[in-house]
């Protein structure tokens, strides 16, 4: 089955990079500001017990799926099904 797609193409003006500063790639420095500030923040995260400890729950989380697979999903149904519930917008 095939299907028409039109095609619109916009006429521009040609700019040249070596005059034009590249606006795209400015960023203010608000914003650089805030992302130094998070990759700190989880740069001692990482650091931290709290991180070790979320490491060693994924991996026995990893482990128990793998050794029962079949109540690992019903486990993830049944919360899907309670998330979907609480998420349901009510009429």
């Amino acid at each position: 089955m095939e299907q028409e797609v039109p095609v619109i193409i916009h006429g521009h003006d040609t700019v040249d990079p070596v005059k034009e500063p590249q606006s795209e790639s400015f960023i203010p420095e608000q914003v650089k500001e805030i992302g130094e500030t998070l990759s700190e923040a989880f740069s001692r995260f990482k650091e931290s017990e709290s991180y070790d400890l979320l490491l060693k729950s994924a991996e026995k989380a990893k482990e128990y799926i793998v050794k029962n697979p079949a109540q690992a999903m019903l486990y993830t149904l049944g919360a899907g099904a309670l998330f979907g519930l609480l998420m349901r917008k009510k009429r």
